[in-house]
């Protein structure tokens, strides 16, 4: 039976649904680990964070009868302005640690940053197609000639 098939109430049946930053606000104080999240500009980028499992949903995270895969809402707050906390929702296996839920997260901005400098030099954000094989073309032209910038500009 597919999640189409399931009537509305079946799917929420048992679980509790909280705002996520009423569930982070009920954390405790140590809960909150001081992690790095990768270098920035100014050097590592270190916050306060906090990560907790969401409740399985067989239909997704199961093979069979046992749990694979875990849903986790993980929030980062500022350690000099604690009210500025973001959140974020992952899905990994049961054996992953806050620490690499918080890398993957930092590599987020490395993506943003080759996106932004791809649509700067590239025109990786001009395109006005009709069909998706020539939004692909554009795609994948202006990112060919973002790499080959790049390494260019590394070259000795």
């Amino acid at each position: 039976m597919g999640v189409d098939e399931l009537p509305q109430s079946a799917l929420f049946a048992d679980v509790e649904v909280v705002p996520i930053d009423d569930l982070f606000a009920q954390a405790p104080d140590e809960a909150w680990e001081k992690i790095s999240c990768g270098d920035g500009a100014k050097g590592p980028r270190v916050y306060h964070w906090a990560a907790v499992r969401l409740p399985a949903v067989a239909e997704f995270d199961n093979q069979g009868e046992v749990p694979h895969r875990m849903r986790w809402a993980l929030a980062r707050r500022s350690i000099s302005k604690p009210d500025e906390i973001v959140y974020y929702l992952a899905y990994a296996s049961l054996q992953v640690t806050v620490q690499a839920l918080v890398r993957v997260t930092g590599a987020r901005w490395a993506i943003e940053e080759c996106f932004q400098a791809a649509k700067n030099d590239c025109g990786l954000d001009q395109y006005e197609v009709r069909r998706y094989v020539g939004w692909y073309r554009h795609i994948t032209l202006a990112m060919l000639a973002h790499a080959f910038l790049a390494a260019t500009a590394h070259q000795p």
